[in-house]
């Protein structure tokens, strides 16, 4: 990695080193936090994870540097590699050693039918009768041998097979004993036995935050968490008094955990329960979540909210790539009503109900803004059989993602938003992306009725709430939507309702926590009215239904 300049050699208000789990790219709230701390004056460089050959290792957002290094799997959990002797004696060790013998046994029954088939054909062509079956008893032998190892390899491959389906059975009183015990014995530490690898992260970033000399850290979601509290620890027992802000994207406790690991969850609990405390500040991405990490992990202060809300104005270079056209890319025109949702998919997100919904609006498409360039998720296939069971196969439309400045402008021409996710616990407390993107779209939403969205739904008037997972109410809150579309569309208009919602407000909320931190180091530079016009004005070319 190439040696950075010391901040002392730039103009700028301190050395930011954000970190994050995954390649960027499809980040749009940490693409956006690096920007504006860079524009807002402090010196920015992003650490993420090259997850391809072919990826770049450094580029630019704006004045912000971003890095990404490689994390290699270095200290996977003992069941993918150690035999379980006990349980299964019979079982091999984890590994590529199974399939190995296996293709041995191929090769060398391959082998043995070559030659029995030299001697079938020299005995057709005049050979002795007597050299025939000689040859033939010779290979008597290797034959019965590799047949029996053949029984034997597949009854270990077997053995294996069903010791791995235990070891990933939720209901495994084994496993899960094992887990209460190193719970009870090491209490929080006990992810280090629970889910080692959750090292690997450690391993990779810790040399390169300490070469950055970072003066503060800025972790997003909670595997950064630890390797920035350590980073954090050991440059202070250095001398150099470097604060951490952990920038928490999600309740830990409430993700859905891993139905095939059962010590995945509680080892990241217990993994930002320890490391929590070491924050000098927290962020995140609504109130009611900060009500919950302050109530969980005993902060000494509320969190700062920052929403994850689109940018007001675009740079220039987001300003020259044209916007597609979302009415072109379905293939139909102005007058035809068009639901768009926007986002990853999985069955959570309930967007199942979209397409049956569409059973009982014969006139309506709907677009799903969700595939990624590598390609589509099993699920999506899915939704295409249910679409052709259905019969609506030619109104539904999968879309390619669009940066994320542009999704705003990209779905204003369509009729509503929806977000049809399901009672989650994380889906609870989050005003999440796609919200703000359909408001600075204007357009009217239909959304479920998970708590903080559907609360903000009504105080603001801009959309209808259904109950999730119910189609006839689904389809109730769309038909009202459709017959009287600008009654919610007026929402946007009142004053300070989109104001609020824009990265703007919220990089000055981050802003504050880096100043309040770091009191010494030079304040921010009130910036220039922006010369680029606002998104809402992009909008212009984009009509607006």
């Amino acid at each position: 990695m190439p040696a950075v300049p010391s901040t002392a050699a730039r103009p700028t208000r301190g050395r930011v080193v954000m970190l994050v789990d995954n390649g960027v790219h499809g980040d749009s709230r940490v693409q956006k936090a690096a920007r504006s701390a860079a524009e807002a004056g402090w010196e920015v460089i992003l650490v993420g994870i090259l997850k391809s050959a072919t990826a770049e290792e450094t580029w630019r957002l704006g004045d912000a540097e971003v890095r990404l290094i490689r994390v290699p799997r270095r200290l996977p959990h003992p069941i993918t590699y150690r035999r379980a002797l006990l349980r299964r004696p019979l079982a091999y060790k984890p590994g590529p050693e199974p399939k190995r013998k296996l293709n041995k046994l191929k090769a060398r029954r391959d082998d043995l039918n070559f030659r029995l088939s030299e001697i079938k054909v020299a005995r057709r062509g005049g050979g002795p009768r007597w050299a025939e079956l000689a040859g033939k008893a010779r290979l008597a032998s290797p034959y019965f041998l590799n047949k029996v190892m053949f029984k034997w390899v597949g009854l270990r491959s077997r053995e294996l097979k069903r010791l791995q389906e235990r070891q990933q059975d939720p209901n495994s009183r084994l496993d899960r004993a094992a887990l209460r015990f190193w719970q009870g014995l090491q209490g929080d530490r006990a992810w280090r036995r629970l889910d080692p690898e959750l090292w690997d992260f450690e391993l990779a970033f810790a040399p390169v935050v300490d070469e950055l000399e970072p003066d503060l850290i800025h972790a997003h979601d909670f595997r950064m968490l630890g390797v920035g509290a350590r980073a954090a620890l050991r440059a202070r027992a250095g001398g150099r008094d470097v604060k951490l802000v952990w920038d928490a994207h999600e309740f830990v406790p409430g993700i859905i955990g891993r139905p095939t690991n059962l010590r995945w969850l509680p080892a990241q609990i217990a993994y930002v329960r320890e490391h929590a405390p070491y924050a000098d500040a927290v962020m995140t991405v609504s109130s009611t979540l900060a009500d919950l990490l302050r109530e969980t992990h005993d902060l000494p202060e509320q969190p700062a909210v920052v929403l994850n809300a689109p940018p007001a104005a675009l740079t220039p270079e987001q300003r020259a790539v044209p916007v597609p056209d979302i009415r072109a890319l379905c293939g139909i025109d102005a007058t035809t009503p068009l639901l768009v949702y926007c986002g990853g998919i999985n069955p959570s997100r309930g967007v199942d109900i979209m397409i049956r919904g569409l059973t009982q609006m014969p006139d309506a498409h709907v677009a799903l803004v969700s595939l990624h360039p590598n390609g589509k998720v099993p699920i999506m296939y899915e939704l295409e059989e249910l679409a052709a069971e259905l019969g609506v196969a030619d109104r539904v439309h999968l879309l390619p993602y669009v940066p994320h400045w542009q999704v705003s402008a990209f779905v204003a021409p369509a009729d509503l938003g929806v977000i049809p996710i399901h009672h989650k616990p994380n889906h609870e407390i989050a005003l999440i992306t796609k919200f703000f993107e359909y408001a600075h779209g204007r357009l009217p939403m239909v959304v479920s009725d998970v708590k903080t969205m559907a609360e903000a739904t009504r105080a603001t008037g801009q959309g209808e709430v259904f109950r999730a997972e119910d189609l006839d109410d689904y389809l109730r809150a769309v038909r009202a939507v459709l017959d009287d579309p600008q009654r919610y569309r007026a929402a946007y208009e009142r004053p300070g309702v989109l104001e609020k919602w824009t990265w703007e407000a919220q990089a000055r909320v981050m802003d504050e926590v880096y100043t309040r931190l770091l009191p010494d180091h030079p304040r921010a530079v009130p910036a220039a009215d922006p010369a680029t016009p606002s998104v809402p004005a992009q909008r212009s070319a984009v009509p607006v239904r």
